[in-house]
Formats: structure tokens, sequence, C-alpha cells
């Protein structure tokens, strides 16, 4: 029984990972073009809150029980989509750390690389090097 939960769970995250726009916008949003549309893409959170409470009205008036689990769903959705906008400002301020650092040892290397070569260059006598 155990197995065949896992099994079943594990086909539904598939799904769900592949199909889900949600799914779909954060996969975008995380890849290095992405990271500035994070904050825009809280608003998204707007309309899967609406679609939750519609359809939890649908079920508090009558509608099929079945129905809790798109609730769930769309509130699910609406989390990870808020979530996003904070992580995705962390992100690009730890990218942008990063390509900073390497620019500047970019700029310092040839430098230091004049350095050592002009160390290592043989030295003739009576000082006409």
């Amino acid at each position: 029984m155990f197995r065949l939960i896992w099994i079943a769970s594990i086909h539904i995250r598939y799904f769900m990972r592949r199909w889900m726009p949600s799914n779909i916008v954060l996969d975008k949003v995380r890849t290095r073009r992405g990271l500035k549309w994070g904050v825009p893409a809280m608003l998204l959170a707007i309309p899967y809150l609406y679609l939750a409470s519609l359809l939890a009205v649908i079920v508090r008036d009558g509608g099929p029980g079945w129905l809790n689990i798109f609730v769930l769903i769309t509130l699910w959705s609406a989390l990870k989509m808020l979530w996003i906008g904070p992580i995705s400002l962390i992100l690009l301020a730890r990218v942008r750390i990063r390509e900073h650092t390497q620019r500047r040892a970019e700029h310092q290397q040839p430098k230091e690389e004049q350095a050592q070569v002009f160390a290592s260059a043989p030295v003739m006598a009576g000082g006409a090097s």
C-alpha cells in the first residue's frame, strides 16, 4: 500500500511540475535572466487566491467536496508566487555580488601578471636592462 501511494505521489508531482502554470513561471523566474521578474510574479498570487475563494464558496454552497483539492492546489500555488519575490531578490543579490567579484578579479589579474613578467625578466649587468 505504501509503495502504491509513493508511486502515485511521484506521478502527481511529475504532472504538476510539468504542466502547472505556477511551476512553469517559477522555473522561468529561477533563471539568471528571470530573477528580476520575481517581484512582479508575486502579483500572480492574486488570481490564485481569487480562484481559491470562488471554489471555496462553491463547495460551501453545496458543490462537490472534491473541489477542496483544487482549493488546496490554488492556495499552494498562491503561496509559491508570494514567496518567489523575496527569494528572487536574495538570489539576484547573490548573483550580482558573485559577478562583481569575478569582474574585479579579472580586472586585477592582468596587473599581477604584468608584475610577474617584469619581475622574472632577466636583468643585464650594469643597469642596461
